[in-house]
């Protein structure tokens, strides 16, 4: 489909009027195509060719809208650190409108209502982070938002210092937040709340339009979602720096990519936001905070649902996200059938890894290729003795298999990736494209749309972090 052959629709503005105000993107200045995502257009009918053109172009820069086009930014609160904000919203992001289903949504173009003191822009190194790692999660089969394109521009930007302006067209099933709910609930107004609910159940649970218990089934649902979703992140590495309950989303997808980061090292205490100096959302803590998170939107639906009823959905909460991470962690480990020492087997091999900093991903990636002989996992950290005691119990433990050791590795090298988008790797996409170079972009794009494959000419970003770049603090403007 062509763009001028495009309809957009609009469902959120059918909600309440306080969800929700108009505003009209402000287009940047001089500004070009730095990548768009062929894969996303198909999933929108648009042409492939179509992204190459100028008119996609100032599409994406909020200078030309499609018909149907009703742009607005969405109103919500949230917990901030543990600490409740009665009103944020999109404050750098526009919707712009509906294709089957995906809310398209320009980050960086412009001020809106919410943006409070803020410019409502994004600058091209965190436009490039977010595009690149919504992308590496998808490949990763992670719930996630995703990405159509990515634009650069000459517009000036100031944050620590002067940067240039970027948008990313983002494109998502959801952008309803835990603090969606919040901020109604707060305010009392418990008739856009229900209205709210019942949208987000369309939208995200249509299973459960007519069932009974409906706000309570639904509330069950977004546990375990959430649940699988801290599971996902700690089985793969993932930190993701600012879980604010309006960074949570209500259909279980991870979305605002800011300071994140996968882990170098392994490290359960890694914080990868240099504003969060308590640990808060720490690597180790995600799963807790997914908890403290769901219990903040327990309360936002209790006056919809029994109290009781919220509270033993959520007591699910643990053993969902325990029996996912076992069965995720399994299969890491190649174990075709789970016993229940396995998760002894599973605590020593992370306190290994701990006492002797080896890298996450390329200690997995390499597990996933063992035959009995131990040198090659051995170099991985300084002293070896932590590591052939675990190898010891993870010998042991192989016996009990019923696959061949062929099928083994074909299972581990198809669950423990090659590459992970690292923030050192980021970087150096960043540090080119300020310079006018997109090449990096392109590469770790590819990389990560297919992380699980063999890439000679990529190898050097497979091996651990470099020691000058390891658990590197981003900051929120990421």
């Amino acid at each position: 489909m062509k763009l001028s052959e495009i309809k957009l629709t609009n469902p959120y503005l059918a909600l309440p009027d306080e969800c929700y105000t108009r505003v009209k993107p402000t287009p940047l200045e001089n500004v070009f195509l730095i990548h768009a995502n062929e894969e996303v257009a198909k999933l929108l009918d648009i042409d492939s060719e179509e992204l190459y053109s100028d008119a996609f172009v100032e599409f994406v820069n909020g200078a030309w809208q499609l018909e149907g086009s009703d742009p607005f930014a969405m109103c919500y609160a949230g917990h901030q650190f543990g600490h409740f904000v009665p009103r944020l919203g999109d404050g750098r992001a526009i919707n712009i409108g509906t294709i089957k289903q995906w809310h398209l949504q320009l980050k960086g173009a412009g001020q809106t209502r919410y943006s409070r003191s803020g410019d409502g822009r994004a600058v091209l190194r965190s436009s490039i982070r977010e595009y690149l790692m919504s992308e590496a999660m998808h490949g990763l089969g992670i719930e996630s938002t995703r990405a159509l394109a990515l634009i650069g521009s000459e517009h000036k930007v100031y944050r620590e210092v002067w940067e240039t302006g970027a948008i990313v067209l983002r494109v998502s099933p959801s952008w309803i937040r835990f603090g969606t709910f919040e901020y109604f609930s707060h305010k009392k107004r418990y008739e856009e709340l229900e209205a709210l609910a019942d949208y987000a159940i369309a939208e995200s649970y249509p299973h459960l339009v007519d069932a009974p218990n409906k706000y309570l089934q639904f509330f069950t649902e977004v546990v375990a979602r959430t649940a699988r979703l801290m599971a996902e992140w700690q089985a793969v590495g993932f930190n993701h720096g600012v879980m604010n309950t309006d960074n949570m989303s209500i259909a279980g997808l991870t979305i605002d990519y800011g300071p994140y980061a996968f882990l170098d090292d392994y490290d359960s205490k890694y914080i990868c936001n240099h504003t969060d100096q308590g640990g808060r959302y720490s690597f180790g803590n995600q799963p807790n905070i997914g908890e403290w998170n769901l219990q903040a939107l327990m309360h936002t639906l209790s006056p919809m649902a029994h109290i009781h009823k919220l509270e033993k959905a959520l007591a699910q909460y643990t053993e969902l996200y325990t029996d996912r991470y076992l069965q995720l962690m399994g299969q890491k480990l190649g174990l075709d059938v789970l016993k229940d020492e396995d998760l002894e087997l599973i605590k020593h091999l992370l306190g290994m890894m701990q006492g002797l900093q080896i890298d996450y991903t390329l200690f997995f990636r390499t597990l996933s290729h063992y035959e009995g002989e131990r040198s090659t996992l051995l170099s991985l950290g300084l002293f070896h003795k932590p590591m052939h005691e675990w190898l010891d119990s993870y010998d042991e433990r192989l016996k009990a298999n019923t696959s061949t050791t062929e099928e083994r590795h074909s299972a581990m090298l198809q669950t423990n990736p090659k590459y992970v988008l690292k923030n050192y790797m980021l970087q150096e996409a960043i540090t080119a494209a300020e310079d006018g170079d997109f090449s990096v972009v392109d590469r770790l794009f590819e990389i990560a749309k297919d992380p699980y494959a063999e890439r000679q000419a990529h190898e050097r970003w497979a091996g651990a972090t470099p020691d000058a770049f390891k658990n590197q603090k981003l900051s929120c403007s990421s």
